[in-house]
């Protein structure tokens, strides 16, 4: 992780960096506390200089004594506060222990904070206590950063490396300090990255920062699939796995059988987490490995197995109907024996009779469909822009007689329908048009993987005649850095069922009422 930290201006009573005003226990703590340095150094002045070790004050030229300016004075003063009476303890009035560690402190600086002014009113037996004993029900919480959340109750900034922001943040939460949050909060925002993304999120998950919970959610949604971290791997729970596959805001590279592929490395790492080699190791590795937990459990599927079962909520939110519909995935589900059986039946049975559908009848596809339906059992599919450069995508798998074709020329993407069978296992339709419920999305990542750049349709129907094109998106206004990814929502079949909603905007703006599109 980079040196980056950040210094704020502290608000040592809890409120809001932008409220007004401060609190009378801070005002109060920090008069007394001038006060009394202060008074230190007049009575030092008073004295009479000896050779002992008296001291004097520094005249000007004229024999007046030279006095600093009063933001230089208050500033000194402030950390002179610091290092009598946080560091040395002048005038302590209370004990803290807690960890192995003790601090002598001030009952008007401690009541800065929430907890300790909680504790040192009312009828609580602490009130009158000289030493107070702490128990550290987080393990976040460490010595060092219990030091400097308490040594932020005695001076107006505290620096906090983006690597300790997470101990930190456990102590403010534990000590009620609103402001010093709020700082965490910032350094969080600004450094969510591979290496912090899932410490951040479960922070955020523990103290209630719902709005960087959504953030690290939201970059692993946009690169999960995009980058190729090992390490990333490990650090996803089963139960956020979980969220990021369901969602429809996955940012899916190819199609679906590469969230299979994904998951498979994913649970080969949870559970053989020392395993360390080269990336294009992994893939092989972690087939070699079921393959022998297959030979185990005398050809058991794994989800089954005693090890297994702990991931099957993960592997139920694959859409499985999009990959049992191309022969060389359907394959590999069954060579792997990951899946049971009993999963894979109903979705055969359910694709066969949509083919049936579209073969014999001449349905034209959706017309009027939920938004949740789409958001559940859409086709995931995407690709990348390397360079600004003409490309086109088909995706694998049959797609009820479509040959739908994005392509990318001059900063526009066009979804085109093809009456070719260039690419197509059986037939295209021929009738003279057919529909599509659909949505795109496409971003720029910097190199943290955070968005520079992103748009996206809402989700529609769109009708189109044979060979017929339509422009999705313009990006000729837009200032574009690349690579740029681009992920799909496709539903070429009304499915049976209703769903309901699964993605992130749920978490970010709640429960949304019933959206239907209509053609």
């Amino acid at each position: 992780m980079g040196a980056l930290s950040s210094r704020m201006p502290w608000n040592r009573g809890g409120r809001a960096p932008e409220e007004p005003g401060a609190p009378e226990g801070e005002e109060e703590a920090e008069e007394v506390a001038v006060a009394a340095i202060e008074e230190e150094e007049e009575s030092e002045e008073a004295r009479p200089s000896t050779s002992q070790g008296g001291h004097k004050r520094k005249t000007g030229p004229g024999g007046q004594l030279t006095k600093a300016p009063r933001g230089k004075r208050a500033k000194d003063s402030l950390g002179s506060v610091y290092e009598a009476l946080f560091l040395r303890g002048e005038g302590s009035d209370v004990q803290i222990r807690a960890l192995g560690q003790e601090w002598n402190l001030h009952k008007v600086n401690l009541c800065q904070s929430g907890y300790f002014a909680s504790m040192f009113s009312g009828a609580w037996r602490e009130t009158t206590m000289t030493t107070v004993e702490l128990q550290m029900p987080d393990e976040n919480i460490d010595c060092e950063a219990l030091h400097e959340a308490l040594g932020s109750l005695y001076r107006d900034s505290v620096l906090i490396p983006p690597g300790r922001v997470v101990p930190m943040l456990a102590a403010a939460s534990m000590l009620q300090l609103d402001t010093l949050i709020q700082q965490c909060r910032e350094i969080m925002k600004d450094t969510v990255n591979d290496q912090t993304v899932c410490s951040y999120y479960y922070s955020a998950e523990s103290y209630g920062l719902q709005n960087i919970r959504a953030m690290c959610l939201q970059w692993l949604l946009d690169n999960l699939m995009t980058q190729h971290s090992e390490e990333l791997l490990r650090e996803v729970s089963p139960d956020l796995m979980k969220e990021v596959i369901a969602s429809s805001e996955l940012f899916v590279m190819e199609v679906e059988m590469d969230v299979y592929t994904t998951l498979k490395k994913w649970m080969f790492l949870q559970l053989q987490p020392t395993w360390r080699g080269p990336h294009r190791d992994l893939l092989p590795d972690a087939d070699s490995w079921f393959a022998g937990s297959r030979q185990e459990s005398e050809g058991t599927p794994f989800l089954e197995t005693e090890q297994g079962r702990a991931f099957v909520p993960v592997f139920q939110q694959l859409r499985l109907a999009y990959i049992i519909c191309d022969l060389p995935s359907a394959r590999v589900i069954d060579q792997d024996a990951l899946i049971p059986a009993t999963w894979l039946t109903p979705v055969y049975k359910e694709q066969w009779l949509a083919l049936l559908r579209a073969e014999q009848t001449r349905e034209l596809g959706p017309t009027d469909v939920y938004v949740s339906d789409l958001q559940r059992t859409s086709m995931r599919c995407g690709g990348r822009l390397f360079r600004d450069e003409e490309c086109s995508w088909r995706w694998a798998g049959f797609n009820f007689g479509w040959d739908l074709v994005v392509c990318y020329a001059n900063r526009r993407i066009i979804f085109k329908r093809s009456a070719l069978n260039k690419s197509c296992g059986l037939g295209v339709s021929l009738l003279w048009q057919r529909k599509v419920a659909f949505r795109l999305r496409l971003a720029s990542l910097d190199r943290a993987g955070r968005a520079i750049l992103r748009r996206e349709t809402e989700y529609q129907v769109l009708s189109l005649g044979k060979d017929e094109e339509l422009e999705v998106v313009n990006l000729e206004n837009e200032d574009v850095v690349f690579p740029i990814y681009v992920t799909c929502n496709f539903l070429y079949l009304p499915r049976e069922g209703h769903f309901p909603d699964t993605g992130l905007r749920s978490l970010i703006e709640g429960p949304q009422p019933e959206l239907r599109i209509t053609a």
